[in-house]
């Protein structure tokens, strides 16, 4: 049959077609590498199965030892006191729930979550060994499963980086903080202009020659490396937390900016 040609052309055009043809695949950052949002957090999940075993080893070779103190200044730098109930997101192998549960004390509680069941599973294993009891659960710090106003406190280390919408997590940490509750974010950030160089030979050259060494896997602290370069600056992400509702947002430089400590309140 021959169709009438004063007739629309996109008529000729299934409406699902045409959404496929037309829809753009929305990206995300995967180090220096850009990845369709929903393949990221497949590959963040192969990084972390694959350093698992060694990467609280590999923490202290990186830094020297320096992410225990950091650890240390965010619990300091909380103001929870005993009793009271804190969230570690993205709480890995659980060096900031351990620090918090002896915070809090019997009369509150550290709940332990992490998106990544190795990960998770070696955080629940040390806490047991330190004979703490902290309730966990493995889930998406982005659609985090609790009721809002659950908790006095949240904290997230060394996490936020590798979240897909970093937005939409902030915004959920902050609907399940208790009003007066904070939000502390340690994270990798822009290291001092004057030492930048050296760190980033030291980036580049030297952690994945260690990772390979140390953990069996080179390209796992390469992607480590990236993602610093990619995540925001200091001024960048605590105008992120101002965005998803936080106040009084300040935030704390760390070994020259190689790391900091960012703030936030729910009121």
């Amino acid at each position: 049959m021959i169709r009438d040609p004063t007739e629309p052309f996109f008529d000729l055009i299934d409406s699902r077609l045409t959404d496929h043809a037309f829809q753009m695949t929305k990206t995300t950052d995967f180090g220096f590498e850009k990845v369709a949002e929903e393949e990221k957090a497949a590959k963040v999940a192969a990084v972390f199965d694959s350093v698992a075993a060694r990467y609280d080893l590999m923490n202290d070779l990186m830094s020297g030892g320096l992410h225990r103190l950091w650890k240390r200044f965010v619990v300091a730098a909380s103001g929870v006191r005993g009793g009271e109930r804190v969230l570690d997101a993205a709480g890995g192998t659980g060096d900031l729930a351990r620090l918090f549960a002896q915070r809090v004390g019997d009369t509150g509680f550290v709940t332990l979550t992490d998106i990544n069941a190795s990960m998770l599973r070696k955080g629940c294993d040390r806490l047991i060994d330190d004979g703490i009891l902290a309730p966990a659960a493995q889930c998406d710090a982005e659609r985090l499963p609790f009721a809002e106003r659950s908790f006095d406190c949240v904290c997230v280390g060394f996490g936020l980086r590798n979240m897909t919408h970093k937005e939409r997590a902030l915004a959920d940490m902050r609907r399940v903080l208790r009003p007066g509750g904070c939000l502390l974010v340690l994270e990798f950030s822009r290291v001092w202009k004057p030492l930048a160089p050296l760190y980033d030979a030291y980036s580049f050259r030297v952690l994945p020659r260690l990772g390979k060494a140390i953990a069996g896997d080179a390209d796992s602290y390469r992607y480590l490396a990236e993602s610093i370069r990619m995540h925001p600056d200091q001024e960048q992400l605590q105008h992120m937390m101002e965005e998803a509702g936080f106040e009084r947002v300040e935030y704390f430089n760390l070994a020259a900016g190689v790391a900091a400590l960012h703030r936030g309140y729910r009121f």
